[in-house]
């Protein structure tokens, strides 16, 4: 196995799906030349899930990608054993979903993995551990030190990939937040993820943020104040930036390579619509190439070995294979 291609896999809130999910991708793609991950998480939690499935486990990193049925793992103790309660939300596993994406992240920096696939968090839970989270892209951003409005959500699916400009917000708040800069962040950062992805000249829509993107200003004058602008300064760069118009009619135009949601609901209905729990998301905006999960934790149906990993592998397959 190449260091610099491998996919690291972190198996999320512990209490969740994410184990199962995790290993069972793990499993799945173990023949896999270039998208077979190396599993990070508590090796006692891991181990069981993979003799279930008829493999084993391999802390050993010299022998990572060996052609034996193991499952790689790169052993973090985060979570205590007496906290670790499948369905249940806690702090405990809250501060254990972050210590995975810190160590995947230290992995990078050694120069080790392509890229890092996160399995479902539960913002509730680590919220309780003391930490303000809103979701990934929020965490990239506090470890990464890259500041506020940097990294943004890609959600992808259905044939579809959908940048937000705002994310995990209430709706006034997110609509204070939105103005031009922001929008060409979103924006610029969107090209630059399609570009690795092997997009060559990225064509973006741009949604309204009103109705029918203002219709000239009889529903609010915030797409002409705000997205026109914008989509001006995106085109003196030379981004081939379009918009706004409003999404119903937007999403329904063939020949965009992405497009951008100004919040959470209008990007996220037609990926959810389309593609169920099969979407996947990409964290963009950083030199970390980061993708997660289009679904929850599930508490509900933790530790049942009945959750469908489709989506990781999905994850796993869209790093990896990024060229």
């Amino acid at each position: 196995m190449s260091d610099t291609r491998s996919v690291l896999l972190t198996i999320g809130d512990p209490n969740g799906i994410g184990p199962e999910i995790a290993t069972k991708a793990a499993a799945s793609l173990y023949q896999d030349p270039v998208c077979r991950p190396v599993l990070l998480g508590d090796e006692y939690i891991i181990s069981p899930l993979a003799d279930s499935l008829g493999f084993g486990v391999q802390t050993n990193r010299s022998k990572w990608g060996s052609d034996e049925k193991t499952i790689d793992l790169h052993p973090i103790e985060a979570m205590p054993t007496a906290e670790f309660i499948p369905g249940k939300v806690s702090a405990a596993a809250g501060r254990a979903t972050v210590a995975y994406v810190e160590a995947a992240l230290t992995l990078l920096s050694d120069g080790f993995g392509r890229g890092i696939v996160g399995c479902p968090h539960s913002e509730t839970a680590v919220n309780l551990s003391g930490r303000k989270f809103s979701g990934y892209p929020s965490l990239l951003a506090d470890l990464l030190k890259t500041g506020p409005d940097s990294i943004f959500l890609m959600l992808v699916g259905g044939g579809l990939r959908i940048v937000h400009a705002t994310l995990h917000e209430g709706i006034s708040g997110a609509l204070n937040r939105i103005d031009p800069e922001l929008v060409v962040k979103a924006v610029v950062a969107a090209d630059a993820a399609l570009r690795e992805l092997g997009v060559d000249k990225p064509k973006i829509g741009l949604f309204g943020i009103n109705p029918h993107a203002g219709e000239n200003g009889l529903f609010g004058d915030e797409d002409d104040r705000i997205i026109v602008p914008a989509i001006q300064k995106l085109r003196e760069q030379g981004i081939d930036a379009h918009g706004p118009e409003g999404a119903d009619t937007m999403l329904a135009r063939d020949g965009y390579d992405a497009f951008v949601a100004m919040y959470h609901d209008q990007g996220h209905i037609p990926v959810k619509l389309l593609a169920g729990r099969k979407s996947t998301a990409l964290s963009i905006g950083a030199n970390t190439l980061f993708s997660s999960v289009g679904h929850g934790a599930a508490f509900d149906i933790a530790g049942k070995n009945c959750a469908d990993p489709e989506a990781v592998i999905r994850a796993v397959r869209l790093v990896g294979g990024a060229t």
